[in-house]
């Protein structure tokens, strides 16, 4: 495994130490309480930012400056004024794409080449919501009543909406939520991730930036049991897009009970990567592997169940275990790192926590299984991309989600009792399928029991396709004509009229 060099903090404009704070009714202000966090550099452990903390009633003050636009001025505002205001967004994100794509990396430890690869996906998708931001309209509907009755169906905004995203990708998460509640005329209170707060602030200067009305984007960052319990909770919050784990996605069901508020969940996975010996598996070797390596793993989607037909598991196994050991590990502003840190102690302790337990239950790690804590990986939360074999079905490390760079390969042989097994999990999120037999590949994608299916690739996204799970991976739908709908009701009108 190569070891990139580490690269000394360079003073990122929006990452230099200094205090943020969070953006109430288009005004910059501090938290009610006076409260702040930092947020640091999981590669480094240097300080990027003092940010205000919000809590409850932070959350008070940006449900009612939601409210305020929404009631008030943004209810005029036509449709080909909100495409244009996420057009000139569009045009800023892309301006300052280079900036956006160093403060993810600084602030999450992705790899600069994969934060700087998610350009065309984030322009993509400010630029299909302003799209749909004309095209959404009712129906007339001819109906059988007697005499003349006409009648027909407007979709109109739900209105609040409380946004609560993870740190694993703060762009593009940002933009997922704040899209389509611009396209549609809601209005939106976006609680990013403690542990990467910095790139959805600075979308929000853009947002202000790009003329985007006072309440109509707020932005408070807090941690999840305060700022977004209260959001989760809140009777004045019309709806909650949520992403992130299941655990904490059942308590934003419940929360949601008390005004009865729209839910939208896009939740955890345990996502089964099959790969049958008439693949091409000079493809599915760098396929599978970084289905569940990109990212470190911090991919909800990630195909960390790897199954591996049998008369072709050894030589597999071996060789994703080998282009494992070959990815080069560290900080992600190096330009050749492939592989960077996990996002904090907490995430460092979780991994390292499974990769004991997989030790333990008979797995055999045949790439990596430890922390990296040589040179300058010592001050960051880095894992040796990990590969296990001889994984069982009913192993742990084959059945919770893990959220690192840890693939569990099991061994198949019977096709048929292998869709059972792929679908033998609480999860459906992702799912993919290595094979050179169209027949098969449509076979299996049809049986499996997930949101997406992926044959011959893994993880490929477009603002046109939905994005969603089955089963504890959540409910609703994100990108597509699907995601838009999601943000909006729809209202039948009787006329009589004769």
């Amino acid at each position: 495994m190569a070891v990139s060099q580490a690269i000394p903090l360079t003073r990122h404009p929006y990452a230099d130490g200094s205090y943020k704070k969070m953006l109430i009714d288009g005004k910059w202000v501090d938290a009610a309480s006076g409260k702040k966090f930092e947020t640091h550099n999981p590669a480094t452990g240097e300080l990027l930012a003092t940010v205000a903390e919000g809590d409850a009633e932070d959350i008070n003050r940006a449900v009612a400056a939601a409210r305020r636009a929404f009631e008030g001025p943004w209810s005029k505002v036509k449709p080909f004024e909100r495409q244009n205001m996420l057009l000139k967004l569009a045009e800023l994100v892309e301006a300052n794409f280079e900036e956006l794509s160093q403060l993810d990396t600084l602030d999450m430890g992705a790899p600069i080449s994969r934060t700087r690869g998610n350009r065309l996906r984030s322009l993509g998708m400010l630029r299909y919501y302003a799209g749909q931001a004309t095209a959404i309209h009712g129906e007339t509907i001819e109906n059988s009543l007697p005499g003349e009755i006409f009648s027909y169906t407007l979709k109109e905004p739900i209105g609040v909406v409380g946004a609560i995203i993870p740190w694993n990708g703060p762009l593009t998460a940002s933009i997922w939520k704040i899209g389509p509640a611009i396209a549609t005329g809601c209005t939106v209170v976006l609680k990013p991730a403690e542990e990467s707060p910095l790139t959805s602030l600075r979308i929000g200067e853009l947002c202000v930036e790009a003329g985007i009305p006072p309440g109509v984007v707020n932005v408070v960052p807090g941690y999840g049991e305060t700022a977004g319990a209260a959001l989760a909770s809140h009777p004045d919050v019309d709806k909650v897009a949520f992403t992130g784990s299941h655990v904490t996605g059942q308590s934003i069901i419940r929360a949601s009970a008390g005004n009865l508020k729209r839910v939208s969940l896009e939740l955890g996975g345990k996502s089964p990567d099959i790969v049958f010996a008439d693949a091409d598996l000079d493809a599915a070797v760098p396929g599978a592997a970084m289905a569940v390596f990109a990212n470190s793993g911090q991919i909800c989607s990630a195909g960390t169940r790897l199954f591996v037909e049998q008369k072709v598991y050894d030589e597999f196994v071996g060789r994703v275990a080998e282009f494992g050991k070959k990815l080069q590990v560290g900080n992600g502003l190096d330009p050749n790192t492939q592989i960077g840190p996990l996002v904090s102690q907490q995430q460092m302790d979780r991994v390292s926590g499974y990769l004991d337990i997989g030790t333990k239950e008979g797995a055999k790690a045949v790439a990596g299984g430890g922390r990296l804590t040589e040179g300058a990986l010592s001050k960051g939360f880095f894992v040796q991309p990990t590969v296990f074999a001889n994984v069982q079905d009913n192993m742990r490390i084959a059945q919770e989600e893990i959220f690192g760079p840890v693939i569990s390969a099991i061994s198949f042989k019977d096709p048929d009792e292998l869709i059972k097994r792929a679908n033998a999990t609480t999860f459906g999120l992702g799912s993919g399928v290595w094979t050179t037999n169209v027949s098969k590949a449509h076979q299996v994608a049809k049986a499996l029991r997930a949101g997406s299916v992926w044959v011959n690739c893994y993880q490929a996204m477009d603002p046109a396709v939905p994005f969603g799970g089955y089963k504890m991976s959540g409910y609703g739908r994100e990108s597509g004509k699907q995601h838009v709908e999601e943000y909006l009701n729809v209202k039948a009108v009787w006329i009589k009229t004769g």
